[in-house]
């Protein structure tokens, strides 16, 4: 009377699936320095709480008694799962099953890991490698028949970029599906050497004439640059990590806040160094990074997109615990001017802190867009009016700090339009429709022909416009709301933390993030 043959029928087949496809594509895997999927599993989530769910679905074969005889499991392995204590959905490809490809996957299973994450509103962790479940030639015959291109489920893909938490990690050759659902990420990680992207590979490219490895068409160097990955790392280790240090600044959904985290710095701590960060002479550099470091919580800068849009640095922090998005601007890529890839890196940073209010704190030194040929081209001002619109239909708080240029268009996208903005500017800020280096030329043009000694003439009206365009000048008229000593940055930025954290509203943004 009792079950127990059933159960142990049950066992057989779970059996088979941990075999995933077979001994010596396992080994093929190992052997090129990648984990299988069920060991990346185990080694992302927390000890003993990985729960799969279609674990038995895949191709069967059965004997003339209609008996089991052989079993090849779907390609794609999920389920709930805790990471450093958080309920996440974990979806993985087993590359070791058909390189991943349509022709053994079960697209349910896909779909219903999206669905999952979607309605259960649980951060969703993607494991990609192979084609994740995209086409294959092969399936034309499987099939008997060519399919009319189409990807089932990724509208709740859209959908979740608005809701959930999605962070894709890259950790083999990603083509077609695959790369789209790493792209599709809130944040996403390669493995150097290890992991390639594209939308199609070496093969196909070779077609059109262009004869190029995995690492020469889509290594991490190349989608770095791009922008289509956020950041890469040498080992899976170290994927996994970023993974959970990314998670722990956000919210599980749009229907939670992000949580407080450990108060163990001193938010009075005063940066003595900040006094002499910027230097006086406007055509030296200074790195920003370091500023950064010292004003956050100790340790707690957490840096994304680090080679794309490199005018403007990414990434978030805590402040007295409290996380926030932080940007900052880099003087050492185009002296802080924004470029086209600036602009569009900027669009997706306030989109995803105000997909999970975020509070955004930005260190601003822009002396404008882009110029030249170069700029015109890649349809900077266009980008630009995109960034800067994005940045006015934010509705999570936002504190500017003007460290030294904010200088036209792109100078005016320092916070978030008409809305109060928490602002503060060090003695260094500079600001006007166009700097005058340059400028002066331009507009008394006239004045310097006419001039006995052009040279002097120059220099008496450029002595004249630096008296009168001191910060000074401007905080007589309440054109900027304070300036402060560099040294009073931490504890200011501080208690504008605790000031906007009781401000924060649960629930989906006006504007959906997309992917």
């Amino acid at each position: 009377m009792s079950w127990q043959p059933e159960l142990d029928e049950l066992k057989r087949r779970e059996a088979f699936a941990d075999k995933l496809g077979g001994e010596m594509r396992v080994q093929r895997q190992k052997d090129g320095g990648r984990y299988t999927i069920r060991e990346r599993i185990e080694m992302l989530a927390d000890d003993g709480s990985f729960h799969e769910l279609g674990k038995i679905a895949g191709m069967a074969e059965y004997d003339g008694k209609n008996d089991l005889s052989d079993f090849v499991p779907s390609n794609f392995v999920f389920g709930r799962a805790k990471v450093d204590g958080r309920k996440v959905v974990i979806g993985g490809d087993d590359f070791t099953v058909r390189g991943g490809s349509a022709d053994a996957t079960i697209k349910e299973k896909h779909t219903t890991c999206e669905i999952m994450a979607n309605e259960l509103r649980l951060p969703l962790l993607r494991l990609v490698e192979g084609s994740g479940g995209g086409g294959s030639v092969k399936t034309i015959e499987t099939k008997g028949r060519a399919n009319v291109p189409g990807v089932v489920g990724w509208e709740t893909v859209v959908a979740n970029m608005g809701l959930v938490p999605r962070v894709g990690l890259g950790l083999g050759s990603v083509a077609g599906l695959g790369a789209a659902h790493l792209a599709a990420s809130h944040y996403s990680v390669m493995i150097k050497d290890k992991s390639a992207m594209f939308v199609a590979g070496p093969p196909v490219v070779e077609r059109i004439g262009q004869k190029l490895t995995k690492n020469e068409l889509g290594g991490y160097k190349i989608q770095l640059r791009a922008g289509a990955v956020d950041h890469a790392v040498s080992t899976e280790e170290e994927a996994f990590e970023c993974a959970r240090r990314f998670l722990s600044y956000l919210p599980p959904s749009v229907y939670e806040l992000p949580p407080r985290g450990a108060q163990d710095d001193d938010p009075d701590r005063r940066v003595d160094w900040l006094i002499e960060a910027i230097p006086r002479d406007i055509r030296k550099v200074y790195k920003m990074r370091p500023i950064i470091e010292a004003v956050v919580d100790e340790g707690s800068f957490f840096e994304m997109g680090s080679q794309y849009g490199k005018s403007v640095i990414t990434g978030f922090a805590r402040l007295d615990g409290w996380p926030v998005a932080l940007m900052a601007s880099d003087p050492y890529s185009y002296g802080g001017c924004w470029t086209a890839d600036t602009c569009r890196k900027v669009i997706k940073f306030v989109d995803l802190a105000e997909t999970f209010h975020l509070p955004i704190v930005n260190l601003s030194d822009c002396p404008g867009f882009q110029v030249g040929k170069e700029s015109e081209e890649n349809g900077t001002i266009k980008e630009g009016v995109r960034a800067m619109s994005a940045i006015w239909q934010t509705t999570v708080p936002w504190c500017t700090m003007i460290v030294r240029n904010a200088f036209g268009v792109a100078g005016a996208a320092h916070r978030n339009g008409g809305n109060f903005c928490t602002r503060y500017a060090w003695p260094s800020g500079r600001w006007g429709s166009l700097p005058l280096e340059g400028g002066i030329e331009a507009a008394y043009r006239a004045d310097i022909a006419a001039a006995d000694d052009p040279d002097a003439e120059l220099a008496i009206i450029t002595e004249r416009l630096e008296k009168l365009r001191s910060p000074f000048r401007s905080a007589e008229t309440f054109w900027i709301e304070e300036i402060i000593d560099p040294r009073d940055t931490r504890a200011l930025l501080c208690d504008f933390a605790n000031t906007v954290a009781p401000l924060r509203e649960a629930g989906p943004s006006r504007h959906t993030m997309r992917p």
